[in-house]
């Protein structure tokens, strides 16, 4: 009687000495003396050769089984391992070698079909050809990953995956052979994927890659527009009596609004505010509508931009030179008190007489030449002025007059060879408060009128220290008004091109294209927001680097920032708002610090300072040095949120 077995248990084979059985069940001890308890019906083989020597003759014999042969051997019919064992020996197979039978099907379930304890079904050849051609892909892919590894090893960025980089850096397939074999490389160098490819010379321009990972998350289809019927700009408008003039920076290419200034018969004046109108006209669902509400805002970012609509359609609605331009026009009568008596909307064609630049104007156009008028002559220069006096009493009525004496400046970049060039120009100055406060009672009043109709709008509204958008009139505190609405860049911003749908509805008559409690507006309004936000944090990722380069090309080591709160502090000089610990104890608003850069990293948009003290302070001491050499009080400076710039 046997004494031994050979029996199946959780997949995998095992022997032991027969201690007890009964019909059910056999109770065994293993070679290495560990008892089990085993149901008869797991047992495949009894054998009464020695318990030690049994699994590794198995394994042995198994290895040498030629697989091919045993599938051809097995038909197409089921079978068990001791019929197929017969077959292929020719005789009465020995225990040792049903066993050694029972194992190689056991490890090969591409050949046989595992159909119950013991028993197999080969594989049909199709399905066995296309099995083996995958493992044979597998093992030639893995040795394709171990040979990128290698090169990694060696310090190259293997060529195949550089056509990849920027999708393998920011949004990769993970099942692709390129991502596989650059995650066994930072896998086995104990590196990013970022550091990996950076160290290896796979990442030329920072700029470049922060703008990839922005295309590829918020433009997956490109920066490119789509084919667009080219619209026509409406020509059966009313013309204006008015001379319009616009303001801005020289690289603007989508000139939204442009104002008016006329002298009325009863002696008061008449300020126009006249708007691009790119929704006239425009079909519901249209091409038009569409790419708008794709794009939802014009990107911009140092040295370039990515406009909300593309340039032939720009041109069809910018306000520009020396053209009659479809408008939505607000006009404000005005007491020579700068009191505003009452105002009109209009839809119509403005003459726009010119197209004035930040760059000249704010030659002649500044607080000196105001304060002091030297009698130089200028285009504009009395409407000018007198739109301006008109602006400081919008802003005295807001009660927003800045009569703080700290200067804050707005700054501008311009990569030129490589190299950013910073300018910048006094917030507050003449020519940004007029056009501001003009810009900023057009979007209140149409905010007011559209509330008044019972018409939903996108508005900005801040209350409790949070901006938001919402689809009802309420107040923004920050600004001073009790409803704000944009609406006065409908060439750049989806919500202005919302909102001015719904102002020429309501100019017209006519029904608008979202009611209340519509659920299109939730969504474009929701979608816009997102977007919004998006876009105006990558530009502030591409100005905190080229703030980064900016230290390395001027070659900065030591610099001032003034305290906003908490750890919060903005470095002097640059737009850049930081978190910072270690900053000392006590600090009130104006208050400004000494610090020492001593680590930047471009690639990571990281800078450490080195607090020094606060400025008016003796110096400080060195501080103490860690093991590593670092100084004990650097400290990482950490992206401000947007809330936190916002301060």
């Amino acid at each position: 009687m046997a004494t031994n077995v050979f029996y199946e248990e959780s997949g995998s084979f095992k022997v032991g000495a027969i201690m007890s059985e009964t019909d059910a069940s056999l109770q065994v001890e293993a070679p290495h003396g560990k008892r089990s308890k085993i149901k008869s019906a797991t047992v495949l083989l009894r054998f009464n050769s020695a318990l030690a020597d049994f699994m590794p003759a198995v394994e042995a014999l198994a290895a040498d089984l030629d697989l091919d042969f045993l599938w051809e051997c097995c038909g197409e019919d089921e079978f068990d391992a001791a019929g197929l064992a017969a077959d292929y020996f020719g005789q009465t197979p020995s225990a040792i070698e049903t066993a050694a039978i029972s194992l190689r099907l056991h490890e090969a379930p591409m050949y046989f079909y595992k159909k119950g304890r013991g028993r197999y079904k080969a594989a049909p050849e199709e399905s066995l050809k296309a099995a083996l051609a995958g493992q044979e892909k597998k093992r030639l892919q893995q040795l394709q990953i171990d040979a990128w590894v290698e090169e990694c090893r060696a310090g190259r960025l293997p060529e195949a995956w550089r056509p990849h980089l920027m999708s393998l850096l920011w949004k990769p397939d993970k099942n692709t052979l390129e991502w596989k074999g650059l995650e066994a490389a930072c896998k086995a160098l104990a590196l990013s994927p970022l550091k990996l490819v950076a160290e290896r010379g796979g990442i030329g321009s920072v700029p470049d890659y922060l703008l990839a990972g922005f295309i590829m998350e918020h433009f997956p289809r490109g920066r490119g527009f789509p084919a667009l019927d080219l619209p026509v700009a409406p020509a059966e408008l009313p013309a204006a009596s008015v001379e319009a003039f616009s303001i801005d920076d020289s690289a603007t290419t989508e000139i939204d609004d442009a104002l008016s200034l006329t002298r009325l018969a009863n002696g008061n004046w008449q300020v126009g505010v006249h708007i691009a109108a790119p929704t006239l006209d425009a079909p519901r669902d249209g091409g038009l509508e569409q790419l708008v509400f794709q794009r939802l805002s014009t990107v911009y970012f140092p040295g370039d931009k990515i406009t909300m609509l593309p340039d032939e359609v720009v041109g069809v609605f910018s306000l520009n030179e020396g053209q009659y331009c479809p408008a939505v026009s607000v006009y404000f009568e005005v007491t020579p008190e700068f009191e505003i008596i009452g105002h009109e909307s209009r839809v119509e064609r403005v003459n726009i007489a010119a197209n004035l630049r930040h760059d000249w104007l704010e030659t002649v156009f500044n607080e000196e030449t105001l304060a002091s008028d030297t009698g130089r002559d200028y285009p504009y220069k009395a409407e000018l002025t007198t739109l301006w006096q008109f602006a400081n009493a919008l802003e005295m009525r807001r009660g927003k007059a800045d009569t703080n004496a700290t200067v804050r400046l707005d700054y501008n970049f311009a990569i030129v060879d490589g190299k950013v060039v910073l300018t910048t120009r006094r917030r507050g100055a003449p020519m940004d408060k007029l056009v501001s406060e003009l810009m900023i009672l057009a979007n209140s009043t149409w905010g007011g009128d559209l509330a008044a109709a019972g018409i939903p709008a996108m508005y900005r509204a801040q209350t409790a220290g949070k901006v938001r958008m919402t689809t009802a009139a309420e107040p923004h505190v920050g600004l001073g008004v009790a409803q704000y609405a944009w609406a006065t860049s409908p060439l750049r911003r989806a919500a202005d091109f919302v909102n001015q749908q719904q102002i020429v509805a309501m100019i017209r008559g006519e029904t608008p294209r979202y009611k209340r409690g519509d659920a299109d507006l939730f969504a474009r309004l929701r979608d816009f927001d997102q977007a919004y936000n998006a876009y105006a944090d990558f530009q502030y990722q591409m100005e905190r680097f080229w703030c980064l380069r900016w230290f390395t090309q001027e070659g900065i080591d030591t610099l001032q920032a003034s305290w906003i709160k908490e750890d919060l502090i903005r470095i002097d000089g640059l737009p850049m708002v930081t978190r910072l610990a270690g900053l000392p104890d006590g600090l009130q608003a104006g208050d400004k610090v000494r610090l020492a850069i001593v680590r930047i990293d471009e690639l990571t948009l990281d800078v450490e300072f080195r607090v020094l003290g606060r400025v008016g302070d003796a110096p400080a001491e060195p501080a103490a040095q860690d093991a590593d050499g670092a100084d004990g009080d650097v400290a990482t400076a950490e992206y401000a949120t947007g809330e936190a710039s916002a301060a």
